[in-house]
């Protein structure tokens, strides 16, 4: 086991991301462990309810079982969840626990961020992309159907448990989901750290081949890396005032294409790969960056084999990127590949990027 643990500046209270490897028969205890005598629910996502409700073996009154989906995490059953914490009567000392991926960490966490105005939370994150990008920094939201994650707030958890053997079941589609968020670490690395660096991009291009096989001493070590990489930004900036801003890269036009084709075409890590492609080409346009760097991003994005891009009419991708929370009436900053492993925010009226695009 290995345990990282994030200290948010300006709070007193620090919490651990434990990262595992054994039987996921002994996660059980491990979170009795952390919950002591107190009371508690368990939001269940539905999969991993019937791939492990007999392994995990949680009291049936203790759990509420939600889809699985981008489109379940929405007021409705942010609604339904409230109430049945509410008919279990859990007091601020009680404790809230998440066991799936993304969408369910993010939905109970803003169900914990408002129950009494604070309740207890531990994220127990189940698929690749949820390990490395959504249980770490304390962000939860719920979707609307003017765009993603625009009702939400910051509150960081009690505890995070990682068992990275919940990647022997995860399906294809969200294996590659989560691959997408770690390559965009590989092109965010140096903004991330103020440690000695993996050298990310030349990591993903050796051991590419073994990433597909889902090797599980790669992927640990791959997880880790990443976590300690968002967990430096978190520290040093958990809402989003500065830093922060580098984990959007790629994120403006996943989420666009995401509202776009209402959550159905593309899981979040493969829009964030569109995206990517897409904020290359821009910078390669603007001339941000040289045509080495360009084609090199190029390249390892498709030795994973992802889609390249989601056509959408320019009027309607910039009146869907106007509708990001991060943009304002004047324009919206966007994360810029700069140099190698390097990006910068820069801020951009709505007329340039048109205009860019439009090239």
């Amino acid at each position: 086991m290995s345990q990282l643990e994030v200290n948010i500046t300006g709070k007193s209270k620090n919490y651990p991301i434990f990262i595992l490897n054994n039987s996921l028969s002994e996660l059980k205890n491990l979170i009795f462990n952390r919950i002591e005598n107190h009371n508690y629910i368990i939001v269940f996502s539905e999969k991993v309810y019937k791939l492990y409700s007999k392994i995990l073996d949680f009291p049936k009154d203790k759990i509420f079982i939600l889809k699985d989906g981008e489109n379940q995490k929405n007021i409705k059953n942010y609604q339904k969840i409230m109430n049945f914490v509410l008919s279990k009567k859990l007091n601020r000392q009680d404790f809230i626990i998440s066991i799936g991926g993304g969408v369910v960490g993010d939905l109970t966490g803003f169900v914990a961020s408002t129950y009494m105005r604070g309740i207890n939370l531990i994220q127990v994150p189940t698929t690749l992309l949820s390990f490395v990008d959504s249980s770490v920094g304390g962000k939860t939201a719920i979707n609307t159907k003017y765009g993603k994650n625009l009702v939400g707030s910051f509150y960081q958890p009690e505890s995070v448990f990682i068992n990275i053997n919940f990647l022997k079941t995860l399906d294809e589609k969200q294996y590659k989901s989560g691959l997408g968020e770690i390559l965009k670490y590989a092109f965010i690395e140096k903004n991330c750290s103020d440690f000695e660096n993996l050298n990310l991009i030349a990591y993903l291009n050796e051991n590419f081949e073994k990433i597909l096989k889902r090797d599980i001493l790669i992927l640990l070590e791959l997880v880790e890396y990443c976590i300690k990489l968002k967990k430096y930004v978190v520290e040093n900036d958990e809402k989003e005032s500065d830093l922060r801003r580098i984990l959007n890269f790629g994120h403006t036009y996943a989420h666009a294409i995401e509202t776009f084709t209402k959550y159905k075409k593309y899981t979040h890590g493969h829009a964030v790969v569109c995206g990517i492609y897409f904020i290359f080409d821009f910078a390669y346009k603007t001339k941000l960056i040289d045509k080495e760097y360009f084609y090199l991003a190029k390249d390892l994005l498709e030795k994973f084999s992802y889609e390249k891009s989601c056509h959408i009419n320019i009027n309607k991708l910039i009146n869907l990127i106007k509708s990001d929370k991060k943009g304002s009436d004047e324009g919206i900053y966007l994360v810029i590949p700069e140099s190698y492993a390097n990006c910068a925010i820069k801020k951009y009226s709505f007329d340039e990027i048109k205009n860019i695009i439009g090239e």
